[in-house]
């Protein structure tokens, strides 16, 4: 029988089978860990995502877009740089997937507003500079 380095062929067998298991065990171990501390975090369905506009500053036309992953009420306003209420621009049920709300910006003076989405369990809001070239600062 061939002899390594002091070891029999059973013992060297024997020798990568616990490794291998100790390597099996720690790896589910590790993966029973990650879902401990996964849970209670953030359910990504949930929740509108708020894009940011192409471009900055904005003129004449602003398309702001958003996607949802359920079918929901969404509340689409502007806010003043104050962050008052200026103008809600939607207000309806959106189904699920990406959507475009457009505003002509033009009915606005030049300056600092904030566009705002809000649903039952959320509310989140982008900055945009409208700088239109026929209205005077």
């Amino acid at each position: 029988m061939m002899v390594l380095v002091g070891f029999s062929m059973t013992q060297t067998l024997l020798g990568v089978l616990s490794v291998s298991l100790g390597l099996l065990v720690l790896i589910i171990a590790y993966r029973k860990l990650l879902a401990y501390l996964g849970k209670g975090s953030i359910i990504k369905e949930d929740y509108c995502v708020l894009y940011p506009l192409e471009s900055d500053p904005i003129s004449n036309e602003a398309e702001f877009y958003f996607t949802t992953e359920k079918e929901r009420n969404i509340i689409f306003e502007l806010l003043n740089a104050d962050m008052t209420s200026n103008q809600v621009l939607t207000e309806k049920e959106y189904a699920v997937g990406g959507h475009i709300v457009r505003f002509d910006t033009n009915l606005l003076p030049n300056g600092l507003y904030f566009y705002c989405l809000r649903t039952e369990n959320q509310k989140t809001m982008k900055k945009m500079n409208v700088r239109n070239k026929n209205v005077v600062d």
